[in-house]
């Protein structure tokens, strides 16, 4: 089965997020830039790790570093809880760094899996995953600055822990993956840069090097879906923000995310979401 990258919708700011994932969740084979950890809240998680099944048991932990290829099957009766983080998050304190180990560095070669971290650092570990999970949930002034905290104690205590050296096929699988993110930014970048304009596919083609046929290829296959089809989504993103957290007339709302037209973004914003920008902007305020 091909895998697909995935990625995950955070906070530009703060580039963190968690939630909860239930049994019947499954997700397919994929990858990010992300490192993302997976703690066992209730009873056992089927975990894929490239072609490999794990069981993860309540209380466990699993850590993906970026470019690692996972996946979940069907879990009954379970709960997981889900953190996913952005290394550039902690590029302020790694510029103080003394250590060997850059951040990414250090992701590939500790053990991913807590059953064989030293039982002293994983209750630590594990302690902080769920004040983190705790505080996520709260709305209180400073919260962040609690949570970010609580990441960088969890980083120490990564630090800590044993290095391995990794299976060469996984090494190099990371590597191609990571390739293929580094581009693949250069892509995400562009359009966060000039969502407002008319971006075509031949435009970004141009930009990263390719031809057009053969970036829509590469597109497609490592991100799942078209090119145009990203970038509608990303406008409609962009959009439900704003309908969100402003009463801006649609007008302005279609500009602002970057639709030529009112009509237009009307007719998209209907077609991906199912209902009109008003109807979703009432939902909100419910």
């Amino acid at each position: 089965m091909s895998k697909y990258i995935e990625t995950p919708q955070l906070n530009p700011l703060f580039p963190f997020r968690t939630f909860i994932s239930y049994g019947w969740d499954i997700t397919y084979p994929h990858w990010h830039k992300e490192v993302e950890i997976i703690y066992c809240l209730k009873g056992t998680v089927n975990l894929g790790v490239n072609e490999q099944v794990l069981k993860l048991k309540e209380g466990d932990a699993y850590v993906f570093p970026s470019g690692e290829a996972h996946f979940f099957l069907a879990s009954p009766d379970s709960e997981r809880i889900v953190y996913q983080f952005d290394l550039k998050l902690f590029h302020n304190i790694e510029n103080l760094m003394i250590s060997k180990r850059s951040l990414y560095d250090l992701f590939g070669s500790i053990p991913s899996y807590s059953m064989i971290w030293p039982q002293s650092i994983k209750e630590k570990i594990t302690n902080l995953l769920l004040k983190l999970f705790h505080r996520s949930t709260q709305t209180e002034e400073g919260t962040e600055y609690e949570m970010a905290g609580l990441l960088n104690q969890l980083i120490a205590y990564f630090y800590k822990l044993p290095t391995i050296e990794k299976p060469i096929n996984q090494s190099r699988q990371a590597m191609k993956n990571q390739e293929v993110m580094d581009c693949l930014n250069s892509v995400f970048t562009y359009v966060e840069n000039n969502f407002l304009t008319a971006i075509t596919m031949e435009e970004v083609a141009n930009y990263v090097g390719f031809s057009p046929s053969y970036f829509s290829r590469f597109f497609k296959k490592h991100v799942g879906t078209s090119f145009i089809q990203y970038l509608t989504e990303y406008r409609i993103n962009i959009a439900k923000y704003i309908l969100g957290t402003s009463q801006q007339p649609l007008t302005e709302v279609a500009s602002q995310s970057g639709f030529s037209s009112v009509k237009t973004f009307h007719h998209v914003f209907k077609a991906q979401v199912g209902i009109s920008p008003k109807q979703f902007q009432k939902q909100i305020d419910q």
